[in-house]
């Protein structure tokens, strides 16, 4: 049995004004899954890095995460969070994948 919550299933045009509204310019893509969970892909251009910084802190994650959160209190973020490589165009970018929280 999974420790995980059971996510409402959310239509992507219910979500994409939240990841808009939340990540502005920066927003790159939605991803859906099957259980209700979320993935969006952004650019780095959402932290603002200083110049010896190659990386967000992880307090800087913390403060995207609260955002979020304080946007739709019914979300659920996953503790897995990164960068990945996108090729379209080829350039680092990050996600965070999350879910909102059912309520029956």
């Amino acid at each position: 049995m999974s420790d995980l919550p059971e996510f409402e299933k959310r239509p992507r045009a219910r979500v994409m004004p939240l990841m808009n509204d939340v990540f502005g310019s920066s927003f790159v893509a939605l991803e859906t899954f099957e259980d209700g969970r979320f993935r969006v892909i952004f650019r780095r251009h959402v932290f603002t890095l200083p110049d010896e910084a190659s990386e967000p802190s992880r307090s800087q994650w913390t403060t995207l995460k609260k955002r979020l959160k304080r946007r739709d209190r019914r979300i659920f973020i996953f503790r897995d969070y990164g960068k990945v490589m996108r090729e379209q165009p080829m350039e680092e970018q990050y996600y965070l994948d999350f879910g909102f929280f059912r309520y029956d």
